[in-house]
């Protein structure tokens, strides 16, 4: 795939994940031990034999910038194409259900249109999953469409739970006959997984003509209002996939990560996932400590007892701190004697001793980064 090239869309409602992005975008959400959202995305693209990624930014960005820095960990890092950040122009352009990204893209386009390659993938970093472009590449071809978008076919009760997510209805030939954005009562179970593939010429046509005619938003203006003048196809994605709406599917999700089958297929599938390297010592376990079923990174310093649960690096568990179904991301501290269950602590956040927090398996507790409690 190398006459494609990749574009990051940042422009993500997060309204229901606002105690975990308060100070950082979606994609820049830690997850599983020592990853971030966005390390999802760029390596998939980098497995599939994309090396020009464009990533357009949004909001307070300063965290994600810090992660990727040059794109070297996901070989980025050229002298031709490489890593591109496209800068954003506007304040308040990610909430709702309808992001302001449209502008950004078209502010944008002089890259767009220099870059070398005919075709142009874009993707959020909401849905996380392990993925080879490949066989989609073939089926866009294969069809002669003009765009196809990903998507992902759940039961009818899920899709139900689902919050503020893009629902698809395909002929039996695969072509999109109706797309529904935040519908209160889902009538398809095919989840739009916001990544979508054409040829970069109708990308630049497709902005201009919607910016000319008062268009902001990328998935509404440009692909629901052209499913009857384009060749839009729907291309369904077999494997596992976590897709992070609210708090709740973060937690659920990550806990799932506890799971060996889906730790496998998610991080190692379709080619590894690649995140910043950070040189640490391997997580220490002192004479009393307890751990099962559990994911702890490198770095941390256990002296208590932990039960599925995941430990990002640098986190320090005290001696008699019994912490439980809860994730405890960089440098937290839970002190001696502390008891946390169904907890999820942002990080740099510290428990001090003795105290007692529980929240519950479909409502966790949320600490906010750099909390003392």
């Amino acid at each position: 795939m190398k006459n494609v090239m990749g574009l990051i869309n940042l422009h993500e409602s997060h309204d229901l994940l606002r105690e975990i992005t308060k100070n950082r975008p979606l994609a820049a959400i830690p997850f599983g031990g020592r990853y971030r959202l966005i390390d999802f995305v760029l390596s998939n693209f980098i497995n599939s034999g994309i090396t020009n990624v464009g990533i357009l930014s949004a909001g307070n960005s300063r965290s994600l910038m810090d992660h990727i820095r040059s794109g070297k960990e996901w070989d980025l890092a050229r002298k031709r194409d490489g890593l591109f950040i496209l800068p954003s122009l506007q304040t308040d352009n990610v909430q709702g259900a309808f992001p302001k990204d449209l502008v950004d893209f078209f502010n944008n386009l002089d890259y767009i249109r220099s870059s070398r390659q005919r075709y142009v993938l874009l993707s959020g970093s909401r849905a996380v999953c392990n993925i080879n472009y490949e066989a989609a590449f073939r089926f866009h071809q294969e069809k002669n469409a003009d765009i196809t978008i990903l998507y992902k076919e759940y039961s009818d009760t899920d899709v139900r739970q689902m919050t503020g997510a893009t629902l698809l209805e395909t002929a039996s030939d695969g072509r999109i006959v109706d797309m529904e954005i935040c519908p209160v009562s889902a009538r398809s179970n095919k989840l739009s997984l916001a990544m979508y593939l054409m040829e970069r010429s109708l990308f630049v046509d497709l902005i201009d003509a919607s910016v000319a005619r008062g268009g902001t938003n990328l998935a509404r203006d440009c692909f629901l209002k052209n499913l009857e003048n384009l060749r839009i196809y729907g291309f369904p994605f077999q494997g596992y996939l976590a897709q992070i709406n609210s708090v709740q599917d973060y937690f659920s999700h990550s806990m799932a990560l506890l799971t060996p089958a889906v730790w496998q297929e998610l991080f190692f599938s379709n080619g590894s996932i690649y995140t910043k390297v950070k040189d640490a010592a391997p997580a220490k376990y002192q004479q009393d400590a307890q751990v099962r079923s559990s994911l702890v990174a490198n770095g941390s310093v256990i002296a208590g007892k932990v039960e599925n649960s995941i430990l990002f690096r640098g986190a320090k568990i005290h001696k008699d701190a019994r912490i439980t179904n809860s994730i405890i991301m960089q440098n937290g501290e839970v002190g001696p004697g502390a008891i946390i269950e169904n907890v999820i602590c942002d990080k740099d956040v510290k428990i001090t001793a003795g105290k007692r927090l529980k929240g519950e398996l479909n409502h966790p507790i949320v600490i906010t980064k750099g909390t003392v409690i």
